[in-house]
């Protein structure tokens, strides 16, 4: 493999040199991934303790220039699928797009831009004649989803295969202060989801689940985790599923060496107690 040959450990958000556009091998998804950083100054309104931004920020995105943000989607969309990155950049049996992901260095719904940023995606997927199964991702910690034009862009992402990433790391106000560093309430949490799952029924959940100073979460973590879901599921509000995954980079915080990754094997064991619900999971190390 080549030193220029993205890996998988790779998510450096200047390997193509553009401001808001960056390619990242997914781990879960087996193929390229299209990010977007709409929050080019690495600021977000949590903290994760596994967050792999450097120099991360409290605040939120600044303006997006949308004429750039075009030209440098259309661009490297059109190197992808007619250029030679894919043979000379990306590693064999990953050369397919897989999806166009909001991601990014911050929370990509505090772009005051969200709702024009999704109808751009959605108008160059259909110029460029994208396949149908390249999907519009959003990962997101859903703090923004009582904001009506986020709202309206999930609906947008709704008639172009879009799909939710909700970020729910612990299901208890401690548990969120602890390793998301926010004070938000679980009865907001709850009103963010359901609205996600309104807006964009293609909504899951994506979990971080690993160690933290030697110690897994405990059994009060999975439970209160597990009663969030059911008391979803008796009001008939469905996530399609669960992404559990664990730590895979460096954390940037200064929490960093207190994170450790589980076996695949306590992963899994917690998967099955989320699977007795009727939810699916997908897990990853």
């Amino acid at each position: 493999m080549g030193e220029n040959t993205l890996k998988v450990s790779e998510h450096s958000r200047d390997v193509a040199g553009l401001r808001y556009i960056y390619p990242v091998i997914s781990r879960r998804a087996g193929g390229i991934s299209v990010g977007i950083n709409l929050n080019t100054n690495n600021a977000c309104n949590w903290r994760c303790l596994y967050c792999q931004v450097p120099d991360l920020k409290l605040g939120t995105a600044p303006p997006v220039d949308l004429i750039l943000l075009e030209k440098e989607l259309r661009g490297f969309l059109h190197e992808l699928l007619h250029g030679d990155f894919m043979s000379a950049r990306v590693p064999e049996g990953a050369r397919r797009i897989n999806d166009i992901a909001l991601s990014g260095n911050g929370e990509p719904t505090s772009a005051a831009e969200f709702v024009q940023v999704i109808e751009l995606i959605g108008a160059l997927k259909q110029e460029l004649a994208l396949p149908e199964s390249i999907k519009l991702v959003l990962i997101t910690n859903g703090s923004q989803l009582h904001r009506e034009n986020v709202q309206q862009g999930l609906r947008h992402m709704a008639q172009f295969n879009g799909e939710v990433w909700f970020k729910l790391d612990r299901a208890s106000e401690p548990g969120m202060a602890r390793i998301n560093d926010t004070r938000t309430t679980m009865d907001k949490v709850r009103n963010n989801l359901t609205a996600a799952i309104a807006c964009c029924p293609n909504t899951w959940l994506q979990t971080c689940w690993f160690a933290l100073d030697g110690k897994a979460p405990d059994a009060q973590d999975e439970d209160d985790y597990l009663q969030f879901l059911a008391a979803l599921l008796r009001e008939n509000i469905k996530p399609q599923g669960v992404l559990l995954y664990g730590i895979a980079r460096p954390s940037m915080q200064a929490e960093a060496p207190r994170l450790g990754a589980l076996p695949l094997a306590q992963m899994e064991a917690f998967a099955d107690r989320i699977r007795e619900l009727g939810v699916a999971v997908k897990v990853a190390e």
